[in-house]
């Protein structure tokens, strides 16, 4: 099974999770300056593209490039983004090719100013939206351009009597939604206003901020909104946040506040919160279900520590998001805690290489070894997932080049055994390799002493969430909306 599997068919280990976006409607705010810092720190959801819509209120002027934000923005191009209202996006791909066509935000020419729309997410139904739309094979290049163009044709056909109304995005929305599926969180702008949706199963977060002010009157004011893919985004842009929108809600904010309709049916609401939000995509300060993703990681280590024991000299986490379950592990068992790895903060994202030489180098360009702490120790090695095993078997082969006497990997969650349909870069079972090679055989593939996994019933308890309101197909084969044609799938719709 081992020879005849090998590692030569699994590609780059770590997943990818499609995109973050970002939007601001606050009068006498620098919104292009606020949405820069929202993206900034919303880089880790997507890395090969930024971009953003501003409008004064006449005009809507969109500017957007391949690059991370800091290389696509400038204090010049910051400059000439004037208004009071803004979306953003930062992107990585998981339908549609990375070219600046498919950068985003998407904008149609419809109505007084057109309007602009960026989603994280991906649909499940693109070909049949793309039939409805009139586009054949082709001619779209993302599901968000389907999605941007079957808007802009529902705004249209209301009519010259309606095309000019303050409500026309909003109709146009209240039409389309309903047709759409999978995951997506959108931000949206006319020349007026700023929308958030989220789809009915909550798969990607949204989340609501306020600024405040201090009046004349000594009271404290509302004086503009924000919306988020998570929440450190409003914290950096000194917004406070309110609350995550609910799944299947829509907001709309305008000069009158904030108002809330839900434009699905009520039997589409099934909350179903993408489980590594939790596990690997979120900031560790984000706020997911109301609990902080750090201490969930945190709790999550220990549970590891508790379900698959390990004697050795040190505890160590790979690099971000496996420290916190390391430091988890670490104070459950008593072994003392300490890096082994330093992280090369300058390499956006490990590109897919063709052979897997290559991809052993991408995974020695990101980290190092700590040869000191290292040299002659039993480690125990602890990383927040397993899906294709390539940076595993680097690691391990690093660690052991580097003096580690023994080398235990644990993973603070299950390995990956099915497809996500959803915005996870998982496309198919055959690069998953717990999806063919026992559990039990996976610590010789990649060449560690040992492996250990916590369970899916042990990571929900970690996260704390009551109800377990989780997707987990890309563990279980088993998820919360129809998904494409596939035989192997179970879908709960």
């Amino acid at each position: 099974m081992l020879s005849a599997l090998g590692l030569g068919m699994w590609q780059n280990e770590r997943v990818k999770e499609s995109c973050g976006v970002f939007g601001v409607y606050a009068p006498g705010v620098p919104v292009a300056q606020v949405t820069y810092d929202g993206l900034f720190t919303l880089q880790h959801r997507g890395q090969e593209s930024a971009g953003m819509a501003v409008s004064d209120g006449e005009t809507i002027m969109v500017y957007k490039d391949m690059g991370l934000v800091s290389n696509v923005f400038d204090e010049h191009s910051l400059a000439t983004l004037q208004g009071f209202l803004a979306i953003g996006h930062t992107r990585y791909s998981t339908t549609g090719s990375s070219t600046w066509k498919n950068a985003q935000p998407a904008y149609r020419p419809v109505g007084p100013a057109g309007f602009a729309l960026g989603h994280n997410g991906n649909l499940t139904n693109t070909e049949r939206l793309a039939e409805k739309a009139g586009m054949l094979p082709g001619m779209f290049t993302s599901d968000s351009d389907v999605l941007a163009e079957l808007l802009a044709q529902a705004y249209q056909n209301q009519g010259d009597s309606d095309l000019n109304s303050a409500h026309a995005l909003e109709k146009a929305l209240l039409e389309v939604l309903p047709e759409i599926e999978g995951a997506f969180s959108l931000v949206l702008m006319d020349a007026f206003r700023l929308i958030g949706i989220r789809d009915p199963n909550g798969l990607r977060p949204l989340c609501l901020g306020e600024y405040r002010e201090f009046g004349p009157d000594g009271a404290e004011h509302v004086t503009g909104w924000l919306l988020a893919s998570e929440s450190p985004a409003l914290t950096v842009a000194g917004a406070k946040f309110v609350r995550e929108l609910e799944p299947g809600e829509m907001v709309i904010i305008d000069d009158s506040g904030v108002r809330t309709f839900m434009p699905f049916e009520a039997s589409r609401i099934k909350p179903s919160l993408c489980i590594f939000e939790f596990v690997y995509f979120a900031r560790p300060d984000s706020i997911l279900y109301n609990k902080e993703v750090h201490g969930a990681r945190r709790r999550m280590g220990e549970l590891l520590a508790k379900q698959h024991p390990v004697d050795a000299d040190l505890v160590m986490g790979v690099p971000d998001s496996g420290v916190p379950a390391a430091e988890g592990f670490a104070r459950f068992c008593g072994i003392p805690y300490g890096q082994g790895l330093v992280k090369n903060r300058y390499i956006g994202r490990t590109f897919i290489d063709p052979t897997p030489e290559a991809r052993a180098r991408s995974v020695r360009r990101k980290l190092s070894p700590l040869t000191e702490n290292i040299t002659g120790k039993s480690l125990v090695v602890v990383d927040d997932s397993f899906v294709r095993g390539t940076t595993s078997r680097a690691l391990v082969k690093m660690l052991r080049d580097a003096g580690a006497k023994e080398v235990h990997m644990r993973f603070s969650s299950p390995p990956f055994k099915w497809p996500c349909f959803y915005g996870i870069d998982i496309p198919s079972r055959d690069e998953l390799v717990a999806a063919h090679v026992p559990v039990d055989e996976i610590a010789q593939l990649i060449g560690a002493d040992s492996v250990g996994f916590l369970s899916l019933d042990q990571l929900v308890e970690a996260i704390g969430v009551e109800g377990g309101r989780f997707c987990n197909g890309c563990l279980t084969g088993v998820y919360p909306s129809a998904v494409p044609d596939f035989e192997e799938a179970k879908a709960i719709v």
